[in-house]
C-alpha cells in the first residue's frame, strides 16, 4: 500500500508540502498518557507532528498555547447532554494529517473509514474500527487503497506488541495461518495470574481497575467483549472475514452482573467469587491452570476460560502479559510464540506514538 508523500516534499509548483498536523481524540488515561508521552519524546528531540487540536465528548480545544493547558480545559469542561461532535467537521483534518483516537468509542470508529477516504491518517487504540462491524473493518481497508492514508493500530490487540504487524508480514509473504491462540487481555492475563484463592475474585477485579488494566465498566473485560473484538482484528488481520456473531464467547459474569446498571456493578463483584473459587479448585485438581484464551482456526472462533496443562505455550509469563501463539504453515508443529505486557496507559500511549512516529517518517 502506497504511503503519504515524505513531509520534505514539495509540490507541483515547487512550494515545500504542508507540515502534517495531529490532533488527539479523547482525554481519559490513556490520552493523558499520550501527552506525557509525546511531550516525553519532544524533550528528546524527536520530530513529531504539531498538534492541532485535542477534543473530548464535552469541548474541542485548541493548542496553540500548549497541550498541557488545552488537556486541562478539556477535561474540566461541563459535561453535556448531547455528545458533542465539533471534532468531526468544525475542526476538519485535511490529507496529509493525523488524527489519534484515544477513545472507546462506536461514533469515533464510525468516522475511521471518512478519515481515511480524505486522506487522514488514524492512529487508533479504539477496536470498534477492525474489532466490531465487518463493513467497518472492510470500509477501512478501502478507503485505505484508495487513498494510500495509513491506519495504525498496533495499540489495539497487545498495547504495542508486534502481533499484528507480525502477522500481517506472514500473510504478505505467502505464509498460511492455521490457527492463532492467546491471552488477549491484560486485565485478564492479571487476574488469573493473580488467582491463587488467597484473595476473592472480586477484590482482584477492584485491584485490576484501580491499576487501569481494565475497561471503566470492568464488565466488558469480564465478559469477554473485548477479547471478542482482539480476536477480530488478528483473524481479520490474517485474512480471515468473520463476523462478530461467528465467535462464541464465554462470559464470567452472572446473570444479575451482566444486567445490572452501572450504579450496582460494584456492589454485585461478590457474585463473581464462588463460580471462580469452583473453576480454580478443578484447574487445580485437573493440574493446570486458569486462563482466559481467544482462539480461531478453520473450526471456528472461540473466547472463554480453559485449563492449560503444565507446559502450554500460553501458560508461561505473568502479571499483565498478552501471549499469542501463531501456528501456520512456517509454524506447523511449534508455534511462533509472543508475549509481553498487554495493559496500561503507559504501553498503549507509547504504541500509539510509535505508529505517528512511522507515519511521520513515510
Amino acid at each position: 500500500m502506497a504511503g503519504l508523500a515524505p513531509r520534505a516534499a514539495r509540490s507541483a509548483h515547487g512550494r515545500a508540502a504542508p507540515r502534517r498536523r495531529l490532533a488527539l481524540l479523547g482525554t481519559g488515561t490513556v490520552g493523558t498518557a499520550f501527552v506525557e508521552r509525546y511531550q516525553q519524546l519532544q524533550a528528546r528531540g524527536l520530530e513529531l507532528p504539531q498538534v492541532a487540536w485535542l477534543a473530548n465528548s464535552r469541548s474541542v480545544q485548541a493548542c496553540s498555547d500548549g497541550l498541557l493547558p488545552a488537556l486541562d480545559r478539556a477535561r474540566a469542561a461541563p459535561r453535556r447532554e448531547v455528545v458533542l461532535q465539533g471534532w468531526a467537521e468544525a475542526e476538519a483534518l485535511h490529507a496529509g494529517d493525523i488524527l489519534v483516537d484515544a477513545t472507546a468509542s462506536e461514533r469515533v470508529a464510525d468516522w475511521h473509514p471518512e478519515w481515511l477516504a480524505r486522506g487522514v491518517s488514524v492512529v487508533t487504540a479504539n477496536k470498534l474500527g477492525h474489532g466490531s462491524l465487518l463493513a467497518r473493518s472492510q470500509a477501512i481497508v478501502d478507503a485505505q487503497c484508495e487513498t494510500g492514508a495509513r491506519y495504525g493500530d498496533s495499540a489495539t490487540v497487545g498495547a504495542g506488541l508486534p502481533l499484528l504487524g507480525s502477522l500481517r508480514a506472514l500473510v504478505a509473504g505467502g505464509d498460511r495461518i492455521h490457527a492463532v491462540e492467546g491471552v488477549l487481555s491484560g486485565s485478564l492475563a492479571w487476574l488469573f495470574d493473580r488467582h491463587d484463592g488467597s484473595l476473592p475474585f472480586s477484590q482482584l477485579v477492584r485491584e485490576a481497575a484501580a491499576a487501569g488494566y481494565t475497561e471503566p465498566d470492568p464488565r466488558i473485560d469480564l465478559s469477554g467483549e473485548d477479547v471478542r473484538r482482539k480476536l477480530l482484528i488478528l483473524a481479520r488481520a490474517a485474512g480471515l472475514a468473520l463476523e462478530a456473531s461467528q465467535v462464541q464467547v464465554q462470559s464470567l459474569l452472572p446473570d444479575a452482573l451482566a444486567r445490572a446498571p452501572a450504579a450496582e456493578v460494584e456492589a454485585l463483584l461478590g457474585l463473581l467469587d464462588g463460580p471462580l473459587e469452583e473453576r480454580l479448585r478443578s484447574a487445580r485438581e485437573a493440574g493446570g491452570s486458569l486462563r482466559y484464551v481467544g482462539r480461531f482456526d478453520a473450526g471456528g472462533a472461540s473466547v472463554g476460560l480453559r485449563v492449560l496443562p503444565a507446559g502450554h505455550p500460553l501458560g508461561a509469563g505473568g502479571g499483565t502479559d498478552n501471549r499469542v501463539a501463531v501456528t501456520s504453515d512456517r509454524y506447523p508443529r511449534q508455534p511462533l510464540v509472543i508475549q509481553g505486557p498487554g495493559a496500561g496507559a503507559a504501553v498503549t500511549a507509547a504504541a500509539l506514538l510509535d505508529d505517528v512516529l512511522r507515519i511521520g517518517a513515510a
